[in-house]
């Protein structure tokens, strides 16, 4: 939680042993393996909280302090045996006028789809700890798709930013405020539930836009 930053809390935790206590004079390799693990929760960055899976590995020394180190990894949560897309687009950072490309696989659909919609979401942060307020807003929503798809299908995006009143990303500008972009993708079903893909992009000022 940011608002308790000197606190973390382990929702899950697995040790192995790699080797018996002994002296390390050369490279060496330890295979290690987590087969049965369960990680129910996808990573997850917000704004007021942080989930995150990580390795970590510790050398305990007798003479010594420990040495550990740390490998995060992301762990992504979809509907299993449900649906599974792809979004895929040319890159994750734009200039204010740049066009937006990129293409929607259907890998896997079990569901009926009644539509299909792409957002730009803007999402401002200010304050910090428990006195953080969030603001999203919706910029642009436009539909990709009416109807339901199959699988193996692809529906191509190209998306113009200049038609929008857009700002550059400010990432904790004075420890005081944060200004996001996220591009949304919304399926809705016949029974109008709604499932939601999202992903950050970066907006930064050209010089020829200027």
């Amino acid at each position: 939680m940011y608002f308790d930053r000197g606190n973390f809390y382990d929702f899950t935790s697995l040790v192995r042993e790699l080797d018996v206590p002994d002296e390390i004079y050369e490279r060496k390799t330890y295979p290690f393996e987590f087969s049965t693990v369960e990680m129910p929760y996808e990573t997850y960055n917000g704004v007021n909280v942080r989930l995150r899976y990580v390795l970590k590995v510790t050398i305990s020394r007798g003479y010594a302090g420990s040495i550990v180190e740390y490998q995060d990894f992301v762990m992504e949560v979809g509907i299993e045996d449900c649906l599974h897309i792809e979004f895929e687009y040319n890159k994750s950072k734009f200039h204010l006028k740049d066009v937006i490309i990129g293409k929607i696989y259907f890998l896997l659909i079990r569901i009926k789809i009644k539509n299909m919609d792409l957002e730009i979401r803007r999402r401002e942060s200010t304050g910090s700890g428990a006195n953080t307020h969030v603001e999203t807003e919706t910029l642009a929503k436009f539909e990709l798709m009416d109807g339901a798809p199959v699988r193996g299908e692809s529906i191509p995006i190209r998306l113009f930013l200049s038609p929008y009143e857009l700002t550059p990303t400010h990432r904790n500008i004075n420890n005081k405020f944060s200004v996001k972009y996220y591009l949304n993708l919304v399926l809705v079903d016949e029974e109008d539930r709604r499932y939601f893909k999202q992903q950050e992009i970066t907006i930064y000022r050209h010089e020829e836009s200027s």
